[in-house]
């Protein structure tokens, strides 16, 4: 008993379905969960760094604005010293715990 051409298109057609399911199912799925994580700390790591040059900026007019008389004449340019001292002291704090981070999990 030979099948019919029909039966052999509705057999190549229902494979091919079964095949795009598969797809769908083992590649999409996981890359949607795995986009919303990395869409988060790609938005976390954005509002940390916009919240830290804020920070910083409120540093800066705080030196400028509250001290008085102490920087003025020819140290005008220590509060942006200190300002910068503070946001390299940031930035190597946040690489040695994020050092430590990826070492324990070994």
């Amino acid at each position: 008993m030979k099948a019919t051409l029909s039966e052999s298109k509705g057999q190549v057609r229902e494979s091919f379905d079964l095949v795009v399911r598969y797809m769908k199912q083992e590649t999409l799925a996981p890359l949607k969960s795995i986009l919303k994580y990395v869409g988060f700390g790609v938005g976390g790591a954005v509002l940390v760094g916009l919240g830290t040059v804020l920070v910083l900026l409120g540093i800066l007019r705080l030196l400028q604005t509250e001290t008085g008389s102490s920087f003025t004449g020819d140290l005008t340019w220590l509060p942006y010293l200190i300002t910068l001292v503070a946001g390299v002291g940031i930035v190597a704090t946040s690489w040695t715990l994020g050092r430590k981070r990826k070492t324990s999990k070994l």
